[in-house]
């Protein structure tokens, strides 16, 4: 089709079709009927055939017309869904977003993604785990829209919502000496080795993480680096070492680790969520502020 042919070339030959007459499918489109019947001419020129056979009594379409009508209704019902949904898109209501996460945080965010999902069905959520160094490197480069990360440090180009808070406890073998009595002090793991994630996958975490630690004066020194919080435990469990650990990455021990509470002030690590300070769509702000 010549690329001349305009959008109101077919919604005036749809009308025309559909009455078989000019003047009522003038009346229809609320236009005089030479300018409909200029119109008709022009598109049938672009084509180059006769969309319609005209006589003093009657209006028929010609084989190419026929030919053309249902394609002509396929290319506005499409456009018109089109644009449908991308406005829908543009209000938040359907689309794609992406979450990266970590991985101590997946019951915090599953309770916030099967809400979302029954105020927006159509949103199609993509899934991204990581560290929480990585996460932010994914919301910085705009890999993900929103990160859900731990004890994160403040960022000028990225907000940080709080979700929750929860204190660190101890993880021990459970023949360990202090594993009968609680709470413990973190002074008195100062002889363990010591098994934690390396402090490169997020430096403020770990500072945050280690804190009760070096608050009781022990030189803090990773005998065993692991990637996950699943995998630390197990170790210990198997006798390897000790750790620090956020209360809720504890609570399912296997058997041969105990959780001991911390003495002194209770240490907090957060969860936040972080999204990019100048996005502002509407399907970002859908999820990050419940509508």
């Amino acid at each position: 089709m010549d690329q001349r042919v305009e959008l109101r070339h077919l919604r005036y030959f749809l009308a025309v079709a559909d009455e078989l007459h000019f003047g009522r499918a003038a009346e229809r489109l609320h236009i005089a009927q030479p300018a409909l019947s200029q119109q008709i001419r022009q598109l049938e020129k672009l084509i180059g055939v006769e969309l319609f056979k005209r006589t003093s009594r009657s209006v028929r379409l010609t084989d190419a017309g026929a030919a053309f009508l249902p394609r002509a209704r396929d290319l506005l019902g499409r456009l018109a869904a089109d644009l449908h949904e991308a406005g829908r898109v543009g209000r938040g209501e359907a689309g794609r977003l992406d979450i990266g996460f970590i991985s101590s945080a997946v019951v915090i965010l599953s309770e916030r993604l099967r809400a979302f999902a029954r105020r927006r069905p159509d949103v199609h959520v993509k899934l991204h785990d990581g560290f929480t160094v990585d996460v932010l490197s994914s919301l910085e480069h705009g890999t993900v829209d929103v990160g859900i990360v731990r004890d994160a440090e403040e960022r000028d180009d990225m907000d940080l919502i709080p979700l929750e808070s929860e204190r660190f406890v101890a993880v021990v073998p459970a023949d360990h000496p202090v594993a009968g009595r609680e709470p413990v002090e973190a002074a008195d793991l100062a002889a363990d080795p010591l098994i934690l994630f390396p402090r490169s996958y997020g430096p403020h975490a770990f500072d945050v993480n280690t804190a009760p630690l070096r608050e009781a004066g022990v030189d803090v020194q990773v005998a065993q680096e692991c990637s996950n919080w699943h995998t630390i435990i197990m170790f210990v469990a198997t006798g390897l070492g000790v750790t620090i650990a956020p209360y809720s990455v504890t609570n399912r021990l296997p058997e041969g680790a105990r959780r001991l509470e911390l003495a002194g002030p209770p240490a907090q690590s957060r969860i936040l969520m972080a999204t990019r300070r100048s996005d502002d769509r509407p399907l970002v702000e859908a999820f990050t502020g419940g509508r």
